[in-house]
């Protein structure tokens, strides 16, 4: 008996890891500021749970045929090859099914219990991820992160449009902090395994153009993020508390950088700089929620 309730555990951590529950959590902080920010704080509940689960379940979709796309892929990758599809402990079919089930459910909770705006913005998302990020631009082009952070970014978006049923300018600018966030951030960690990428002959940046050239637009791409979140306060929708630290917050992550740049490349060096993007991204957005320039309250 307790082995079938371990083996019936162990499969159930298996279908949680093929959504890539961490980065879902990401996609439904900003989703959630994007949401609060277009209700002027005041945002309905039901709302609010329709539109975080049917997000949510998109981003579990995206996560799972990710994983069915890039199967053979991962068994070439130390950092990948113990997943459950490339260590057979699933089948691909039921990660493709998984993927294609939760993209349903997504699409009909969002559209029905929400706005077609919400559902057409979220299923255009999953599928730019998976076929044109993952199918196509990672295994053809180094330009491959920058174009497929467009995924990366619509979180907030889906959250403006659940609220508005439009798309508006601060949609625009979180979808822009967004998406100049994401290249530098995942280059970090590509550059501790660029060879793995180059085994898997995926046409990455640090692959294609060697790591001088990806610490120097990294450089580039976080001293962008600096205008990019002061745009927020210029723009009148947050205050000055959130200038203030959201600036402090983009310099430390701009001073870890150029010390990234400068040294030789560390797993030490990597998971600080890594970790901190995750910190720089996630206090970004809360400060966005908890200073906006509106009435809080949830009805």
């Amino acid at each position: 008996m307790s082995a079938t309730i371990t083996a019936v555990r162990s499969q159930a951590n298996d279908f949680i890891e093929l959504c890539k529950p961490r980065i879902a959590l990401l996609v439904l902080v900003t989703t959630f500021s994007g949401m609060w920010l277009a209700g002027n704080g005041v945002v309905a509940i039901d709302l609010i749970i329709a539109t975080l689960i049917g997000t949510g379940l998109a981003a579990a979709a995206s996560g799972a045929l990710n994983n069915y796309v890039d199967r053979e892929v991962d068994k070439k990758m130390a950092r990948t090859r113990m997943r459950a599809l490339p260590s057979s402990r699933l089948h691909p079919q039921q990660a493709l099914w998984l993927g294609v089930m939760l993209s349903l459910w997504s699409f009909a909770i969002l559209f029905y219990l929400v706005n077609p705006l919400t559902a057409f913005l979220a299923a255009g998302t999953t599928f730019f991820y998976v076929v044109i990020y993952t199918i196509w631009l990672k295994r053809s082009s180094s330009l491959c992160t920058e174009i497929g952070g467009v995924a990366g970014a619509m979180p907030p978006v889906i959250g403006w449009a659940a609220v508005t049923n439009s798309i508006g300018w601060p949609a625009l600018v979180m979808f822009a902090i967004m998406f100049i966030w994401q290249p530098p951030h995942f280059w970090a960690l590509a550059l501790l395994r660029v060879d793995e990428y180059r085994q898997a002959n995926l046409k990455m940046l640090p692959v294609t153009h060697g790591s001088r050239a990806t610490k120097f637009r990294m450089l580039l791409y976080t001293i962008a993020l600096l205008p990019a979140s002061a745009a927020m306060y210029w723009l009148q929708l947050v205050g000055p508390t959130y200038l203030i630290l959201a600036l402090a917050l983009g310099l430390v992550y701009l001073i870890l950088t150029i010390d990234f740049a400068r040294k030789p490349i560390t797993h030490q060096s990597t998971r600080r700089l890594f970790g901190f993007s995750i910190l720089y991204l996630l206090g970004l957005f809360t400060l966005i929620f908890a200073d906006c320039q509106c009435n809080s309250g949830v009805v």
